[in-house]
């Protein structure tokens, strides 16, 4: 593997387009409230989101090379690691300083968010180096918060995030639009765990394709693509999200093939990989389909 590609391997760049999705829908949020934005801080958004993907990407690659994981993954085109550090072994240390600094990174651009609006962003920015730091070492480890903290980490926090660094609040119609990568971003992680079952239990892991079976986790995933569609409908009703969010749902129609996909071929990883794939398509279009009706209508 060449030089460049085994330093950039670790902070696994083809997954990099959601923190720009998700912060585009936070943007959404900010502009169909309030009207007006700093545009200095959309930027360090972005930046702050980028660099936090980037510092989970490359810790969870340090942490999955160290347990040797990363050697008995199954590894697929949407799951089982980057192949990096497997491929270039002297270059972990790398991956763990580009971890950390990245990290200190996000640290300091939420650092300069807390002077501008004080304390109460302090929880969101500390719940969300929680969530990086305990990822790979903690949160893999328990089936229902494995479950639920890459969704918080994308959804809630950061689209959040966003909403407030702009605004200096936190409102309902940030929240309703913050249901949605929470759920999706749930069910790319929930699904990519299917290949990785037997790996992962080697190590100690415990999810839910573990815990329950492919099969049944299938049928999570159903429920939270459900859940992501009828945020949006729910969002709308309650006059939180302008109706033009509604193109969020045109998604429906590569959502039901996905979700049928994976619950008939839970059990067969060959026929399973083409849905791993629509379903990183569903997480990253639908989201930017709800921003741009908010947009359309600031």
């Amino acid at each position: 593997m060449s030089q460049p590609k085994a330093l950039l391997g670790p902070m696994r760049l083809p997954f990099l387009v959601l923190p720009p999705a998700c912060v585009l829908l936070g943007v959404g949020t900010a502009l169909w409230t309030e009207g007006q934005i700093n545009p200095l801080h959309v930027v360090l958004a972005f930046v702050g989101a980028v660099a936090a993907h980037v510092s989970v990407n490359a810790l969870n690659e340090y942490f999955d090379f160290r347990s040797g994981l990363d050697f008995q993954t199954q590894r697929t085109p949407f799951s089982g690691g980057s192949g990096a550090l497997p491929a270039s072994p002297e270059l972990v240390r790398s991956a763990l300083i580009t971890g950390l600094v990245a990290l200190a990174l996000t640290v300091l651009i939420g650092l300069y968010f807390l002077t501008v609006w004080g304390w109460p962003i302090l929880l969101l920015g500390l719940l969300g180096l929680l969530v990086i730091v305990a990822y790979t070492p903690w949160v893999t480890h328990s089936p229902f918060v494995c479950l639920l903290a890459p969704g918080l980490g994308f959804g809630l926090l950061m689209v959040m995030g966003t909403d407030f660094v702009l605004t200096g609040e936190c409102s309902g119609t940030a929240f309703v639009a913050s249901l949605v990568p929470t759920f999706l971003v749930s069910n790319l992680l929930l699904l990519n765990q299917f290949p990785d079952v037997e790996a992962d239990e080697s190590v100690g892991r415990r999810h839910y394709p573990i815990v329950l079976g492919r099969k049944k986790s299938s049928i999570i995933y159903g429920l939270f693509l459900v859940l992501t569609y009828l945020s949006i409908v729910v969002g709308v009703l309650l006059a939180l999200l302008p109706l033009a969010s509604l193109l969020g749902l045109l998604t429906i129609l590569l959502a039901v093939p996905t979700a049928l996909g994976a619950y008939r071929y839970a059990e067969d990883l060959e026929k399973l990989i083409p849905y791993l794939g629509y379903n990183v398509l569903l997480t990253v279009v639908t989201p930017v389909l709800v921003a741009i009706g908010l947009l359309v209508v600031s």
